[in-house]
């Protein structure tokens, strides 16, 4: 279980496969190598993987691996990272924890596109500007996006701002557009969204009308 606050931005330094029905992924990030234990979860990008092999870098921070299966290639974006590629990472939550996002289960529903990034002065630019995304998601997912609700896209916990057929847009504050890929971010790019928990509950309830 995650929050969609993230914690590092990582690098794919190496992809091999698909073997079979795996695709596997080496990925460099700042944590510390003595902190990721084999078969931890680890949030990228949206996904949550497990990490099959851990190591330092001689440069500091940690190198992963992780095998995407096929279910996980199909329904998200990790079957086209590449070496190069920039992930936004999270690691799991621990009991504790403060749970500053929402509750996030890295279960990709599916992976959306960015139609418009629009640059929002808020009359203080010292931190730079704020961006607003027009996001385009597949129409069987309609219901479930609400404004003023929760979604995660590529990881990141964010706000709905505005709701119109088939689109919703997101505004992401100068220091999320920093600490995140989505500084990078820009439209025709395709990102991994994960519904809302309650909102996938709240649904299935009102489709089975509630009870037995």
């Amino acid at each position: 279980m995650f929050t969609g606050l993230i914690t590092d931005i990582g690098m794919v330094v190496a992809a091999d496969g698909p073997r079979g029905t795996l695709r596997r992924l080496r990925i460099a990030s700042s944590y510390d190598a003595s902190s990721i234990a084999v078969g931890a979860s680890i949030a990228c990008s949206g996904p949550c993987l497990t990490a099959v092999a851990a190591g330092p870098r001689a440069e500091g921070g940690a190198w992963f691996e992780v095998d995407a299966a096929a279910e996980t290639v199909a329904r998200t974006t990790a079957g086209r990272w590449q070496p190069g590629t920039r992930l936004n990472l999270e690691r799991s939550l621990k009991v504790g924890d403060e749970l500053g996002g929402h509750l996030v289960s890295g279960h990709v529903d599916a992976v959306a596109t960015i139609l418009a990034r629009d640059e929002v002065s808020g009359g203080d630019d010292r931190w730079g500007p704020s961006a607003r995304f027009t996001i385009l998601l597949p129409r069987p997912l309609r219901k479930f996006i609400a404004e003023k609700g929760s979604v995660a896209l590529d990881g990141t916990s964010l706000t709905v701002n505005s709701v119109a057929d088939d689109t919703f847009t997101v505004l992401l504050i100068p220091h999320t557009l920093a600490v995140t890929t989505w500084g990078a971010a820009k439209a025709g790019d395709e990102v991994n969204l994960e519904i809302d928990q309650m909102a996938r509950y709240a649904a299935r309830l009102a489709e089975v009308g509630g009870g037995p």
